[in-house]
């Protein structure tokens, strides 16, 4: 079925658009899917810090014998699991969540044009260019919040920096935590590697928590403004 264009001349009434409707339901529902995916990811990867946490205290604390070379040998195994099972959902969320962000960001260019600060090819470039990457993206998002609010109501960013902000804090933490687990090489430094990789994974479940919650409420934000029969209906194609 061919999507509707967003810039369609004729003026919509709610429902007569449905089909769009429900292609956008099915972005955002792909990109909540994939963030719950994060989250169980990251959620086993809590579960392998704990064993990891475990084995090598009790190694730090004089422990030894082949029962402890077996939990070691289970906890590293587990570990490097979890690992590339982040890496592989975090790539897969990453393509589908710019794919939705980048309908956002075009149909809330039709709402209010004026509320944009960037120019839209950085919907994707700014989460690649260093340092920019930094507030880019977040800049991104608010204005396509503001510009899907209701007419005359002012919208607060609450949720978008709530987001934004654990999802820097992530970042850093991450960093930290993948340098101290690799300089790792004693027992203690082990344990104390696996508690920064357990608060680092933390805050990677809060991060995607938010993030799903900025999806499905901008989403919605967007749906009730073309379904009010104000605007046109968009292209979700």
């Amino acid at each position: 079925m061919a999507a509707r264009r967003f810039g369609e001349s004729r003026r919509t009434g709610p429902g007569s658009h449905l089909s769009g409707g429900l292609r956008h339901d099915l972005a955002h529902a792909h990109t909540a899917v994939l963030l719950g995916l994060v989250i169980a990811t990251d959620l086993f990867a809590c579960c392998a810090d704990l064993l990891e946490l475990d084995v090598a205290g009790d190694i730090a604390d004089g422990a030894a014998g082949a029962g402890v070379v077996d939990r070691a040998d289970r906890a590293d195994a587990l570990y490097a699991v979890a690992g590339v099972s982040q890496v592989v959902a975090l790539v897969a969320t990453v393509v589908v969540y710019l794919c939705w962000l980048w309908r956002v960001r075009v149909n809330a260019e039709v709402f209010d044009a004026s509320r944009h600060r960037m120019k839209r090819g950085w919907t994707i470039g700014g989460w690649f260019c260093p340092v920019v990457n930094l507030w880019f993206p977040r800049r991104i998002v608010a204005d396509s919040w503001d510009a899907s609010a209701p007419w005359g109501t002012r919208s607060g960013h609450t949720p978008v920096n709530a987001w934004w902000t654990l999802w820097i804090v992530s970042l850093v933490a991450g960093r930290y935590a993948y340098t101290t687990s690799r300089n790792a090489e004693t027992a203690a430094e082990l344990r104390d590697a696996a508690r920064v990789m357990l608060f680092s994974d933390g805050i990677d479940i809060a991060a995607a928590v938010l993030a799903m919650v900025v999806v499905v409420r901008l989403t919605r934000m967007q749906e009730r403004k073309v379904f009010s029969g104000e605007l046109p209906a968009p292209a979700f194609g």
